[in-house]
């Protein structure tokens, strides 16, 4: 599992034997099973969380709905953290759940503080990781914001092709902002079902 964490890791920056060595002191291992949670509104985001396999996904509960709305999902070598919880350690405003069950690699703030003075240059790795968070965060709004429900659809499909696999088709209508039902009818339209 360990050995994920530095080939993402060595993508961006590289890593000597020993440097390789210590990251990995400082991770742990913790498997979810489907459903349970980790981290609910309210709580604060202990650790900065890589997923080695499975999926999860973050949500928050709509006060007027009172539904649930995908904020994000995190598959295999993906990140799943509330960093603004993680980073200021303070009450996470949503929810983090597996889909299946899955596994990660952890590493709680204080670890995390005291790897980043041990190998400075990681602090590079995480700037980049939060640059492509942000970029898709950009994405998605221009996304949600210029195109119809069937062509944020398709855009879901080709931009994130092994997440439509994995996750039911009621998420993704979720995380679209549309119903299943109406998600049912793009997909029964172009023979996708």
């Amino acid at each position: 599992m360990k050995e994920q964490l530095i080939n993402s890791i060595s993508k961006h920056i590289k890593l000597s034997s020993e440097e390789e060595n210590v990251i990995e002191d400082f991770w742990t291992k913790k498997i979810l099973e489907k459903g349970d949670y980790l981290l609910r509104n309210g709580e604060i985001c202990r650790t900065d969380n890589f997923v080695t396999n499975g999926v999860l996904k973050a949500f928050y509960i709509n006060p007027q709905t009172g539904k649930e709305e995908i904020l994000y999902f995190a598959i295999e070598n993906w990140w799943a953290t509330d960093i603004e919880s993680f980073q200021k350690q303070k009450a996470s405003i949503y929810n983090i759940q597996a889909i299946e069950t899955t596994e990660l690699l952890q590493i709680n703030y204080h670890s995390f503080q005291k790897m980043l003075i041990k190998i400075p240059k990681l602090e590079r790795f995480f700037r980049i990781i939060l640059e492509n968070y942000l970029g898709s965060l950009q994405k998605r709004l221009i996304t949600n914001n210029t195109l119809d429900a069937e062509q944020r659809y398709f855009s879901f499909i080709e931009n994130y092709s092994e997440i439509a696999n994995k996750v039911p088709q009621y998420l993704i209508a979720s995380y679209l902002g549309i119903t299943p039902e109406f998600l049912s009818r793009i997909r029964k339209k172009y023979n996708l079902s």
